[in-house]
């Protein structure tokens, strides 16, 4: 039987002698990241008086609810042949120090203005996109890399145009968001994870250049963005 291996956010080169507790990653970011937005929210309607902007709280909790939709996946007992730890913690690092910028940093955007209506919309496309992606994967999904090798290639969905739809959702969704909670911190910060997440994709992809079925698929497929990388 060809083997199956799903071409994102879910595979592993072999087992390593890394930390069990960095495979914790996930649960514990979800937990700092969930807080972060709820202070972020209290202290936005708390000092922002009357001249408090709504929609900047309803993003945040936007972000919050995202985060909880991914919640049967992010306390998944994670598998024993993980071997991404090495990635996880700069991708966690980077994304905490992104939503800390965007929560508690100084903004831009003193008042609503029409601009801020595309990096909303890219925010929305970014989660739709990743969630139709992991949908696409199913059960089959997970946080960590975690490579398959009895089955065979997922290539329908988002992945007939990409290799990594999820990450590609995940990087449009908090470009977005950095955007609309533009300032001096979330530009570094969204640099950090885009560098993360390339990384990630590039320790995955090592993983599976012994699997004949994943290289074919690839030598056809852009990894984010078709015509660029």
């Amino acid at each position: 039987m060809t083997p199956e291996v799903q071409p994102a956010d879910v595979r592993s080169i072999r087992p390593t002698h890394a930390s069990r507790a960095l495979l914790l990653t996930p649960r514990v970011l979800f937990v700092v990241m969930t807080a972060v937005l709820l202070a972020g929210m209290v202290l936005r309607v708390r000092h922002g008086g009357t001249g408090v902007r709504v929609e900047s709280v309803a993003l945040l909790a936007a972000y919050l609810l995202w985060l909880c939709s991914e919640v049967p996946i992010t306390f998944r007992q994670p598998p024993q042949n993980t071997a991404d730890s090495r990635t996880l913690l700069p991708y966690a690092t980077s994304r905490l120090c992104l939503l800390c910028a965007a929560a508690f940093g100084p903004s831009t955007w003193s008042r609503w203005s029409i601009w801020l209506v595309a990096p909303t919309a890219v925010f929305v496309f970014g989660v739709v996109l990743r969630r139709v992606a992991i949908r696409t994967l199913g059960s089959r999904y997970s946080h960590h890399v975690v490579r398959q090798s009895d089955r065979n290639v997922v290539t329908w969905g988002p992945y007939r145009i990409i290799r990594h739809p999820a990450y590609a959702g995940m990087l449009t969704a908090n470009l977005g968001f950095a955007v609309y909670f533009l300032n001096v911190l979330t530009v570094p910060a969204l640099v950090l994870l885009i560098m993360a997440v390339t990384w990630r994709i590039r320790v995955e992809e090592r993983a599976l250049g012994d699997v004949p079925a994943y290289v074919e698929y690839a030598a056809g497929k852009p990894r984010l963005l078709p015509g660029m990388w």
